[in-house]
């Protein structure tokens, strides 16, 4: 098993098909959900699924709803968007990384997050920290070669 960082080649194909709009008046819910490293997670990911998903006081299956914090925007050759950090509260889980996906429509996947190890939270906070929104760092970015 295995996670591997990547922007879901699914999704990029959503995107030139104009299924998703991260825009802050569309109405869609994108989640993030934690999963464990039994889980395989990468580029090929298609859609949300609950399998090696974790499991835990003060989390819920399916994740969080996701905030954007820095709606699409460009730099340069560069278009861009962050999210909001989030946060399970008095959470005690482990988690190895993450799925971003869209909520509803058969929850298509987004990208994949690599936390580069286990992350534990026993009985406190468990928060992801999204990088700085630019086109260099943000979490969601799509450049010319």
């Amino acid at each position: 098993m295995a996670i591997t960082q990547a922007m879901c080649t699914s999704f990029k194909v959503a995107l030139l098909d104009g299924e998703m709009d991260f825009s802050s008046n569309t109405g869609q819910a994108f989640k993030i959900a934690l999963y464990t490293s039994s889980v395989t997670l990468s580029a090929a990911t298609t859609a949300y699924a609950t399998t090696n998903e974790v499991s835990g006081t003060n989390y819920t299956a399916g994740g969080n709803t996701l905030s954007i914090a820095a709606a699409p925007a460009s730099s340069g050759t560069t278009a861009f968007l962050d999210f909001a950090d989030t946060t399970w509260a008095d959470a005690t889980i482990t988690a190895r990384g993450a799925l971003i996906y869209k909520a509803g429509g058969g929850n298509p996947a987004v990208a994949v997050l690599d936390f580069g190890g286990d992350k534990t939270s026993t009985a406190g906070d468990f928060t992801v920290q999204f990088p700085a929104a630019d086109a260099t760092n943000a979490i969601i970015r799509i450049a010319t070669p």
